[in-house]
């Protein structure tokens, strides 16, 4: 494979200004025709379960009040006081003028709040939640009403699904570009820092900028052909591509760097660099790809998506770290490390120091490594989930969350964000509605449920069987009753208004009917609501037995959350053993050896059970959360795994070669000494992109992620790959290389009179 990493390395010196212009054209070619990552994600997680979940049969139930296949939002009038004739006559008309949007399917009054203040209305978008044409929508709407003019002392509001996911995607689109500017900042000033040049980081970190950005508007066109794409794509994507394509470029430039202060000239070193790092960071890019495409195998859509949308952004990454970094470092040539000079680096250096030591002493320091690791494992073991299925409304002070906290103060408790339980009778539950009040009393004696709002209660107002026989027989089906209580009417207005509202708790045909519940546990985005799905799908099959009911569901943020969190570590169990032997036998490829990948496997595992216990530290007992985000522990495990390898694959490759002709405590403290600087540089680039995630998330998921992976980076950084791999190394002698020609060559003696590995003239260092 050096071969061809070699030659690709000439073709691409010897091409160099075409395949600049190229890479160009075609970063301006996806960028100008292809849509913008933004417009592609999808906010709510538990929009990505699979169909065969309860809860996603629950919101099958719910179809007659929310289609599955569009979108709804809730339209909230707010008044000063009580809402008059004349305000509820104005009212009408925007919600008349609102039903006429070119996406808008059906708008639904819902009745006023029983205080008189505020009135709300359902609208049926069929536009879904992450599609283009979301954003235009909600904001088309929120245009009509803020244009209408509303008479005076009254506010309107645009809140509910559709306008809660566009509200957080436009937070999350201001976090991703200010994650994306700090990550430049700071790995620029890092990559100053390493090299002390001009040139140097521009030439790095600019292929990594230019394969971002189309790789974004790629993904965002795969996306309009059913690629799933989540916040957790959106954000990974930057700090990856950023982290894994400056390593990349890193390890090429320290290389070439290192070979002209050899007195190679800088295209010659350029060719040396691609056939020596060349294969060691396509391997690396091959095992990130590898542990990522395993995603597909996931039955929860946020990973299916996730994996080969990243995948397939390190390919682009890794074939401009194969063409268009070493075309441009054959333009500029010695000018890349202008000013410093290009001249060997002395041998006594801290990282050989400290090979040294790893060398002399690799008992000791294995065991205290596995120790201090190991007791930070420990830790992992209180591990909990909490899940969070999806944002209940949108982010604070925006528009809906604005709407949301209307309802929240003028409606029942269970309005706002209910758990909504759901009945579906053989027949029309007009003809007979006793069974529908004994289920609602049934429900409001469970004890998971706190309160229970139905059809006989619907905004407030009790209303019993007869009167909503009678109001039935009197007016017709509530759903199509005017805002405004016709004149004549013989019906009191406070159960006009309540009859109205009942729409909303039973289905047009009459067969399916909802009650909104809040939970004893909690707030359904709680720890503790998730937990006690069960019992509320339980309490829920139990009342729909007893009231003649042919078939039940549970829907809401806490039993999407708790389908979400068992969905996910399904998925981990599935994944993590397919991810651990496709990495084990990757590196067995690269390093002819079977030995090699199982400590180097075991020690990534090691530093990912003791990132999480960090994690746990941190946000379970140091912020006081209820549990860690469900995606934690999983997509952990893969970055680590994956990202982990990359510098064992640097370190161990370097190794290898130097083994060809050196003993082996002299090649490890070779390879220490050259690759410790660059590795050291690499894993703190990394490690920084993600804490500038952590720190700059739209969302606790996306920053318990981002700091739980920058952790797992450095301790893989500074004590796996620094003293953990070395010292086993050692330790193992000659049996590193089993079965390869290496370990069967006779061994030779250092002058210290160690042995040393398989002597050979075949293999020399250029």
């Amino acid at each position: 494979m050096g071969d061809v990493m070699a030659a690709l390395a000439r073709f691409a010196v010897r091409f160099r200004y075409i395949i600049i212009a190229a890479w160009l054209i075609a970063g301006a070619l996806c960028i100008v025709l292809l849509p913008d990552l933004s417009s592609a994600v999808n906010t709510d997680n538990s929009s990505f379960l699979p169909a065969s979940t309860p809860s996603e049969h629950a919101l099958s139930l719910a179809a007659p009040f929310q289609p599955v296949n569009d979108a709804t939002g809730t339209l909230v009038v707010l008044g000063k006081s009580k809402l008059s004739s004349n305000d509820q006559s104005e009212v009408t008309k925007l919600e008349k003028k609102i039903a006429k949007d070119n996406h808008v399917v059906s708008l639904s009054a819902q009745g006023l709040s029983k205080d008189g203040k505020a009135t709300k209305a359902q609208v049926v978008f069929n536009v879904q939640t992450s599609s283009v044409d979301a954003s235009p929508t909600v904001a088309a709407v929120r245009s009509t009403i803020s244009g209408f003019g509303l008479p005076s002392g009254l506010s309107g509001y645009l809140t509910g699904q559709l306008p809660s996911a566009v509200d957080n995607q436009n937070s999350q689109a201001h976090a991703q570009k200010l994650t994306e500017d700090l990550s430049l900042a700071v790995i620029l000033i890092m990559l100053i820092i390493v090299f002390r040049a001009a040139l140097a980081p521009l030439i790095i970190l600019l292929p990594a900028e230019l394969s971002l950005q189309m790789s974004g508007h790629i993904i965002a066109g795969l996306s309009t052909h059913g690629l799933q794409v989540s916040t957790v794509t959106q954000t990974m994507l930057v700090v990856l591509m950023l982290g894994a394509g400056t390593d990349y470029g890193l390890f090429l430039a320290m290389r070439v760097r290192e070979e002209m202060a050899d007195g190679a000239t800088p295209h010659v070193a350029i060719e040396r660099a691609g056939r020596y790092v060349g294969e060691s960071i396509t391997a690396s890019a091959g095992t990130v790809i590898a542990a990522l495409l395993c995603l597909l195998l996931a039955s929860f859509g946020l990973y299916s998506g996730l994996g080969p949308a990243l995948a397939l952004g390190i390919a682009i990454m890794l074939l401009a770290a194969l063409t268009l970094i070493p075309a441009l470092l054959g333009v500029f040539g010695r000018a890349t490390f202008w000013p410093r000079p290009v001249r060997p680096i002395e041998r006594e250096g801290l990282w050989a120091r400290l090979a040294d030591v790893v060398i002399a002493h690799p008992v000791i320091t294995l065991i205290l490594g596995v120790v201090f690791l190991g007791a930070l494992g420990a830790f992992s073991a209180g591990y909990t989930s909490s899940g969070f299925g999806g944002q209940t409304t949108g982010p604070p002070g925006s528009q809906s969350a604005n709407g949301t906290n209307v309802i929240n103060d003028h409606y029942p408790p269970a309005v706002a964000n209910p758990t909504s339980v759901l009945l579906v009778y053989p027949k029309s539950v007009w003809k007979d509605l006793t069974p529908v009040q004994q289920a609602e009393n049934d429900l409001a004696k469970k004890p998971v449920f706190a309160t229970v709002t139905g059809l006989f209660n619907a905004n407030g107002t009790t209303i019993s069987v007869q009167q909503l026989n009678s109001l039935y027989s009197e007016l017709g089906p509530p759903g199509k009753l005017p805002a405004t209580e016709p004149a004549g009417t013989p019906v009191p207005a406070d159960q006009y208004n309540a009859y109205r509202a009942t729409s909303q708790f039973v289905s047009p045909n009459g067969k399916t009917v909802q009650f909104y519940t809040s939970l004893a546990a909690g707030p359904p985005d709680s720890t503790a609501a998730l937990n006690a799905t069960p019992d509320m799908r339980t309490a829920a099959d139990s009342v729909a037995r007893a009231n003649r009911a042919v078939d039940n569901g549970v829907s809401g943020l806490a039993p999407a959350s708790y389908d979400v969190s068992t969905v996910s570590q399904n998925d981990l169990t599935k994944i993590v053993p397919v991810v651990l032997v496709v990495i084990a036998l990757l590196l067995g490829l690269l390093l002819r050896s079977l030995v090699a990948p199982a400590y180097l496997v075991l020690t990534v595992l090691l530093s990912y059970f003791a990132a999480l216990g960090i994690a746990v530290l941190i946000f379970g007992v140091g912020a006081g959360d209820s549990g860690l985000n469900f995606v934690l522990p999983f997509l952990l495990f893969v970055f680590l795994m994956a990202l982990g390898e990359d510098y064992n694959i640097l370190v161990m490759t370097r190794i290898r070669e130097e083994a060809h002709t050196l003993p082996l405590r002299k090649a490890v403290a070779m390879a220490a000494h050259h690759t410790g600087t660059t590795v050291t540089s690499a894993g703190l680039i990394l490690a920084a992109t993600f804490g500038v995630a952590g720190i700059t998330g739209a969302t606790s998921q996306i920053k318990e992620l981002g700091t739980a992976i920058a952790l797992g980076v450095l301790l893989d950084t500074f004590l796996v790959r620094t003293l953990l791999v070395p010292a086993i190394v050692v330790l193992c002698g000659r049996w590193n290389w089993w079965p390869s020609k290496l370990f069967r060559q006779e061994p030779i003696e250092d002058t210290a009179g160690q042995p040393g590995t398989a002597k050979t003239s075949a293999v020399t260092r250029p």
